[in-house]
Parts: structure tokens; C-alpha cells; sequence
């Protein structure tokens, strides 16, 4: 199977991220891709909740979703939006990926699990579950001869959640992103091919990459991991672009075979924590 990964610098009008998408996908059609990942936010990457309110669009109709949902079936293609921004009925927001199948159907959806709240001595404390509302379901989705396991951004930090879905069959993790500058060229690569070593299989992350027009600058360098951790296609830049791999079932089944880490797991007593 021949997949692609979309690397895009989204802003904050979803028309105008739409027509940026359009040729991306029909680069990686023509280049004979079967499935296309797009980035985290591709669709609009807003800073707050205030931008979120003002242009985030209801599911249900979704405008932008329908017109990806034709273009998947114009170009026969799977295509995952990495992930766009849902209002909820409490205020929130979902961070909700969606799979579209070759006919333009609607296959899978995701919302993120793992939100990113952290106080860090000398800045603000930041606290993503104040805007988004984490999900509680992990997803996978049939794709050819493939199982694809779902993820989004900051989820790559907890290995729990790709164990759990390649012991539910998941054979390829999509990991959609947008990182920052600094964590990217600390933690990117090393996190992505520590995914696929320890699960036996392919990792694609389709990037987020540039400085954007709600201030943020994030740090590109999609990449595809093949079960070894070899990488096997990268955007050595942020710059929008597509990169293509083939990727074969047989090689998970090897790297499976040879690292037999999922096999050979076992339950555990967690130590107890010292009394204070």
C-alpha cells in the first residue's frame, strides 16, 4: 500500500485552508497514494477560544468536511483529516480526527485523548482542557490490508494508548501535529520512532509547519516510520509539501516475529507509593 503524509501551514479561515488542501491531496493521488494524512488543525488552527468561537463550525453539516468528503471521492482516495476543532454542548471544544473512505463516506472518527496542562515555572500555566474536552475512546479503522490506530499530536507522548491499539490489531498509528519549534527538535523524531519499535509498526505523522497567522510557529518534518523505527520519508523542512512511502504488512509481521515485545507483556503490581 502506498500512503502519503500532508505537511500544511493553517491559519484561521477554513476556506482558505480547504483550497491549500486540495492540491496536496491530488499530489499525493497522482503520486499513487492510496490514503492521505493531514496535519493536526488542518482545516483551522486557531490560538483561543475566542477565534474558536468565531469560526468553528457545528459537525453536522460541516462545510469544509462535505467538500474533503468529495474530493476523496473524486480522487479514490482514503483521506484522514488530521484533526479540526468541534463546539460541544458545555462550551468546549472536541479535537476530532475523521477518516473518509474512497467513496467520500465517513468511516471513522477520533476525538483526542490526552490534553496538554502544565505549569511551568516562569510562564503562565497553560491548560488545554480548559477549551477542548478530551475523548475517551481509543479507534481504529479496516484500511486495505491494514488497521489504522489513531492519535493526535500530544497522544504520541503516552506509549499506553499505541499498545493498546496494536493489541487491538492496529498495524499502522497515524499521528497528526502540530508541535512546537523547541519540542519538535527535542522530541519529534525520537518520539515517532520510539511508537513504531515498540509496537512493530508503521508510524505516519503529517506535520503542521511554519510560522502561522495566529502567531504560533510550528515545526514540520512529516514523517513515515516503518515497524524497525527506519525512516522511511520525511519533509526535512516546515514548508508545505507531501511525501509518499510504500509500506508493506509483511514487515510488521517480521518485526512483530523478531521483537516479540507485545506478545511477551505482562500485568504487573504497580509499587505502592512510600507513606509522606
Amino acid at each position: 500500500m502506498k500512503v502519503a503524509a500532508i505537511q500544511m501551514r493553517s491559519g484561521l479561515d477554513p476556506d482558505a485552508n480547504l483550497a491549500a488542501l486540495e492540491p496536496l491531496l491530488a499530489e499525493a493521488a497522482a503520486a499513487g497514494a492510496q490514503y492521505a494524512l493531514t496535519p493536526e488543525v488542518t482545516l483551522l488552527f486557531p490560538e483561543n477560544r475566542e477565534q474558536l468561537r468565531a469560526v468553528a463550525a457545528p459537525f453536522a453539516g460541516h462545510p469544509q468536511l462535505a467538500a474533503v468528503g468529495a474530493m476523496a471521492r473524486r480522487l479514490g482516495l482514503f483521506v484522514q483529516i488530521g484533526s479540526l476543532p468541534i463546539p460541544l454542548e458545555d462550551g468546549r471544544f472536541a479535537n476530532r480526527s475523521v477518516l473518509f473512505g474512497p467513496d467520500g463516506t465517513q468511516i471513522a472518527l477520533y476525538d483526542k485523548i490526552h490534553l496538554f496542562d502544565a505549569d511551568i515555572a516562569g510562564l503562565n500555566a497553560y491548560r488545554e482542557s480548559a477549551t477542548y474536552k478530551g475523548g475517551e475512546a481509543a479507534v481504529t479503522a479496516a484500511l486495505g490490508e491494514f488497521t489504522l490506530g489513531f492519535s493526535i499530536c500530544y497522544d504520541m507522548r503516552f506509549p499506553r494508548l499505541y499498545n493498546s491499539l496494536a493489541n487491538a490489531g492496529a498495524t499502522l498509528m497515524a499521528v497528526p501535529a502540530a508541535f512546537t519549534v523547541p519540542t519538535g527538535q527535542a522530541h519529534w523524531h525520537v518520539l515517532l520512532r520510539a511508537r513504531a519499535i515498540e509496537t512493530g509498526s508503521y508510524v505516519i505523522a503529517a506535520a503542521q509547519g511554519g510560522s502561522h497567522p495566529n502567531g504560533r510557529a510550528t515545526y514540520g518534518h512529516s514523517l513515515i516510520v516503518d515497524p524497525w523505527g527506519k525512516i522511511i520519508a520525511e519533509l526535512d523542512h516546515d514548508a508545505p509539501g507531501v511525501i509518499v512511502a510504500d509500506i508493506d504488512p509483511q514487515a510488521v509481521r517480521e518485526a512483530r516475529e523478531r521483537v516479540p515485545a507485545l506478545a511477551n507483556a505482562r500485568d504487573f503490581s504497580a509499587p505502592l507509593q512510600p507513606p509522606p
